[in-house]
């Protein structure tokens, strides 16, 4: 990226952050970068277009419904015997900002109550006895530091007008911004008397959106938002066309999935006037259209400007984008996402809440969370006993803690290295294992490799994140002989199922043309090898094991497509294999 690039991306991050300052109802941001200087001077240049009274909260990772939306105040429950309302971080911070670092490992009900808060500008609270709705507008800045397609909550983001990548920019082009709290807050009060954009702007914009692929209804009505607020901050109060272009281009090109035809060539003016002066009859007829009057030729060209804008700022790669859900089949088991299933847990892990029940050996008693149950009984309690003394607590109060852990993924490569395929497919292979190795710390990911030849399969690699130890393995790979492709399939389902047993969730990924020769109990017979093959695959997919089938015969058949049917798995035909192209079928898998 060039230096001119660097800062105009920069400066697109300032006057987002500027726009968001003077209009709330914009949502928020999206901040994709690590930890640094450079995001640590976007947040500060954030902060300085806010009055000190500004709230300023900061979410925790993992933070629980009480803290997030409120609950009882168990102190003063305690002392007064009445239920009483402990505000939580949402209503703390009405009328501020909200930080959410790390969302792309955002649970998923904690991004629907900050979706749900973000569009209805309050929050109800109905737990613990209380029942109570609290106003609360902020702006939500989530901070992005996933790696590769790691990203927050879909259902949160389309809600944020703005989504920027400041990992390019270093900390020496991250400039202070230039706008002060004052000028805010004139823009502020301009941004009142802006005038609602005209048909012509709606159109345009809707116009771009539908080019660019950008198919939520939200986004043109965040986009016509921004170019109001840029009016508001230049001291306008009507929308222009700069505004337009300059909102299309900072809200619709980040969402962008698709590139927008280049605009049809016009007709020389010179040919124009010659073809017309050519026409016997100059002057039309009744009725007869002799062109576009001034009202299209102006909608026309506004809409080319504004999409030509947002064409101009689409994101770097966009025309590479590979989409391996296109020639897929596959069920819908449990969700895993690329740290491994979530798991319920007694005793440890992630604390997800607490639920009603007997505390035991496997179950321990959540405390605070009885005593909250409890508390607004006293003084009913008290008076049926007739006696005051120490807190009742009874039964029914008591609260057990609920953990939820994840757990690692097991990937098992299942490669055919016949003496038909072993050419084809083992560079492939190699290429791929080392790729997810690569990551593998990161993913909490295993990867296993299980070799299918001759006459039976052996586990060559067995589970690991050790990419010396793959390497020295993959090396000594070799390929020939028949196809026991239902040996192949059965070893897998046995390792899988091991594996899930230790805890961990095996995702299976067979590199094969589906066509095997040999049966499961050695005999050269294709058609009983086929009908073993298939018996397995059902298996597989009685078991609940998740599985991806990769058809990478030159000139598929069909036969990878069948087993992958009965087996209930993802299926792709690659019959030009990249590592690349394998490592996306696994993280299509993982997610």
């Amino acid at each position: 990226m060039t230096e001119a690039a660097v800062q105009d991306r920069w400066a697109d991050a300032m006057l987002a952050a500027a726009l968001l300052a003077v209009d709330p109802g914009l949502g928020g941001a999206v901040v994709r970068a690590g930890p640094g200087p450079t995001r640590e001077a976007w947040l500060s240049g954030f902060r300085a277009l806010h009055t000190v009274d500004t709230p300023w909260r900061r979410m925790p990772p993992g933070i629980g419904d009480d803290r997030l939306l409120g609950g009882l105040d168990l102190a003063a429950a305690l002392g007064s015997g009445q239920r009483v309302l402990q505000r939580g971080l949402l209503a703390e911070a009405d009328g501020g900002v909200v930080i959410a670092p790390m969302a792309e490992r955002m649970a998923t009900g904690t991004a629907a109550r900050l979706a749900g808060a973000l569009e209805d500008g309050a929050i109800r609270v109905e737990r613990d006895g209380v029942a109570e709705r609290l106003s609360t507008r902020f702006v939500l800045v989530v901070l992005d530091e996933g790696l590769d397609d790691e990203v927050p909550p879909e259902a949160l983001m389309e809600r944020l007008a703005f989504r920027m990548e400041l990992d390019t920019i270093g900390h020496r082009d991250a400039l202070p911004i230039s706008a002060t709290p004052e000028d805010i807050a004139e823009a502020r009060i301009v941004l009142a008397e802006v005038a609602p954009p005209g048909d012509d702007a709606i159109h345009a914009i809707c116009a771009a959106a539908d080019a660019l692929g950008v198919w939520s209804l939200r986004a043109p009505r965040l986009a016509l938002r921004t170019a109001a607020a840029l009016a508001a901050l230049e001291g306008r109060d009507a929308i222009e066309r700069d505004d337009l272009s300059n909102a299309a281009r900072l809200v619709l090109s980040p969402r962008a999935t698709r590139i927008p035809p280049p605009p049809e060539a016009e007709p020389d003016t010179a040919e124009a006037e010659q073809e017309h002066a050519e026409k016997p009859n100059d002057t039309p007829s009744e009725g007869e259209d002799d062109g576009p009057d001034d009202t299209d030729q102006g909608q026309g060209g506004l809409d080319d400007i504004v999409l030509d804008a947002a064409r101009a700022a689409l994101p770097e790669g966009l025309e590479q984008l590979w989409a391996v859900t296109g020639s897929v089949s596959r069920a819908a088991p449990a969700r895993s996402g690329a740290s491994g299933a979530r798991l319920p847990a007694a005793k440890r892990g992630r604390r997800i809440g607490t639920r009603p029940g007997q505390p035991d050996g496997s179950a321990g008693l959540d405390l605070v969370e009885t005593l909250k149950t409890a508390a607004p009984w006293q003084r009913l309690r008290g008076k049926l006993i007739g006696a005051s003394g120490p807190l009742r607590v009874r039964r029914d109060d008591f609260r057990i803690r609920r953990f939820e852990q994840r757990s690692e993924s097991t990937v098992i490569f299942v490669v055919d290295a016949s003496g038909s395929a072993a050419l084809q497919r083992l560079a492939e292979t190699k290429g791929a294992v080392e790729l997810l190795l690569a990551e593998a710390y990161v993913r909490r990911t295993q990867v296993a490799l299980i070799a299918f030849r001759g006459e039976g399969a052996d586990l060559l690699l067995p589970p690991t994140r050790s990419l010396a130890r793959a390497r020295k393995q993959l090396a000594e790979l070799a390929g020939g002989g028949a196809t026991p492709l239902a040996a192949g399939l059965e070893t897998a389902a046995i390792l899988a199922v091991a594996e899930r047993a230790k805890g961990r969730t095996p995702l299976l990924v067979f590199m094969t043309d589906g066509r095997g020769n040999i049966a499961l109990d050695g005999g050269a017979f294709r058609t009983r090898a086929e009908q073993d093959a298939l018996n397995a695959c059902r298996r597989i997919r009685a078991a609940g094991l998740r599985a991806a089938l990769i058809d990478i015969s030159p000139r598929p058949r069909g036969d990878g497509e069948k087993l992958a049917a009965a087996m209930g798995a993802t299926f792709a035909a690659l019959p030009y294999v990249e590592a690349g192209r394998v490592r996306d079928v696994v993280r299509a898998l993982e997610d």
